[in-house]
């Protein structure tokens, strides 16, 4: 049957209607499905010129450096780090808070109060959020190792006595080591052991003050030798690690070197000599002395106390005797046999009292065997005694000053610090 014009139009028309919808709806999706892909190319292709950009950047990093010091360098950092977090994770019950570096920015005003600097570290003054004033120890990567930071929480941690400073908080992220303390306003003890130093501490205390100052660091390390539940050697007794609060009550810091051991021990094993030379015990260096143990911290706290004692001293030198020649212990130790005045400017017999003994207690500290010293609880009833029951020790094993102030040393470190020191003990073999 012909088909007319009008019907063919019609059909035509019905045709193109029905198929030009179903053209565009694939001409839609194909020009999508384009745009995907175009995206998904684009994509890939930036991630790979990152990722190309990156690994290129890798390869002239490990060029810049020879490739044995970058193996070693990182097996170093792994190796400690992993001690330290390892540790953490152990200790993490002990009640510390762990501050990010950030916050320990944020606390030190961006590190801007600087109150001194020791051996492994600078101690910057801050403030929490609660208000509380802190003194923040900023750890030198390059000289403290994870065993200065894990010996510092794990005994103050451990702690908690009016004479040690209480450890508020620590900041451990890798190389970026932190430890948060109580902040003492009148400093370190040894900023007082200048000859004007200790004139003006006696000036704000007298000396009873000077005298409670040495009793409370007994008291202090007593605790630390006897009432832990782990013993505690501190092993670097000396002024800078005495803090003083308003009060001038004094409370022992920095157990970078300190060393735990069981109460059922009576000797540690050091496989190096630790300590500050001018404080150190004989037998920290030299084993023929004995075995280190708790005598070993009451030799320094001995040295200490005559260094107390030497420094308080306002007398014509000259007239006195008193010179670089002459080795302090040596000169008090005749004065005492003599039932001299020893210092300078005592105005009563309890005065003179609690300087004979603070003198014979150092003296009784010093003495080069181990065995001839005093435990520090025994120290301590010598010095809450009565006079009248003191004994002059024997004179302690010493020669001749040098000329010259020297330069002490921590022993276990590269560096160190100054003591204000015009001897050096140069021991003998007590045998």
């Amino acid at each position: 049957m012909p088909l007319s014009v009008n019907a063919a139009s019609n059909d035509t028309f019905k045709i193109g209607n029905g198929d030009g919808r179903r053209v565009h709806t694939i001409f839609s999706w194909c020009l999508d499905e384009v745009i995907v892909l175009f995206v998904l190319i684009t994509v890939i292709g930036v991630g790979v010129a990152l990722l190309t950009m990156m690994l290129m950047l890798m390869i002239y990093c490990i060029m810049k450096c020879s490739s044995s010091n970058c193996v070693a360098t990182f097996k170093q950092k792994t190796m400690d780090d992993r001690r330290v977090e390892a540790f953490i994770m152990q200790y993490g019950s002990v009640g510390m808070k762990r501050y990010k570096y950030f916050d320990i920015k944020k606390i030190t005003n961006s590190f801007q109060d600087k109150l001194g600097q020791g051996g492994f570290g600078i101690v910057f003054k801050g403030k929490l959020s609660d208000g509380r004033l802190v003194a923040v120890k900023v750890l030198n990567s390059s000289k403290a190792s994870g065993e200065e930071f894990i010996n510092e929480v794990a005994s103050i941690s451990r702690t908690s006595h009016v004479n040690i400073v209480s450890l508020l908080g620590f900041c451990f992220e890798y190389k970026k080591r932190a430890l948060v303390y109580e902040f003492m306003p009148n400093g370190s003890l040894d900023k007082f052991l200048t000859h004007c130093g200790t004139l003006e501490l006696r000036e704000h205390i007298g000396l009873k003050g000077l005298y409670e100052v040495v009793l409370g660091i007994a008291r202090g390390l007593d605790y630390l030798h006897r009432g832990c539940s782990t013993r505690i050697l501190h092993l670097d007794i000396k002024p800078h690690n005495i803090l003083l609060d308003e009060d001038f009550c004094p409370k022992i810091t920095d157990f970078g070197l300190s060393k735990l051991y069981s109460r059922k021990e009576s000797m540690v094993s050091v496989l190096e000599a630790r300590g500050t030379i001018g404080y150190i015990a004989p037998e920290v260096f030299n084993r023929t002395f004995g075995r280190i143990s708790h005598k070993s911290d009451v030799y320094s706290y001995g040295t200490l106390i005559l260094e107390m004692v030497e420094r308080g001293i306002n007398i014509d030198v000259v007239g006195s005797g008193l010179t670089n020649e002459v080795y302090f212990p040596h000169w008090i130790y005749s004065r005492l046999k003599e039932n001299e005045i020893l210092l300078e400017g005592v105005t009563s017999i309890k005065e003179n009292e609690y300087v004979r003994k603070m003198t014979i207690v150092g003296l009784s500290c010093i003495q080069a065997d181990p065995v001839q010293r005093p435990s520090i609880d025994e120290v301590i009833e010598m010095l809450e005694g009565s006079i009248e029951e003191l004994e002059v020790p024997p004179k302690p094993f010493f020669s001749s000053p040098l000329q010259s102030p020297i330069t002490s040393f921590n022993t276990s470190q590269k560096g160190g610090s100054f003591v204000n020191l015009k001897y050096l003990v140069n021991f003998v073999n007590p045998s």
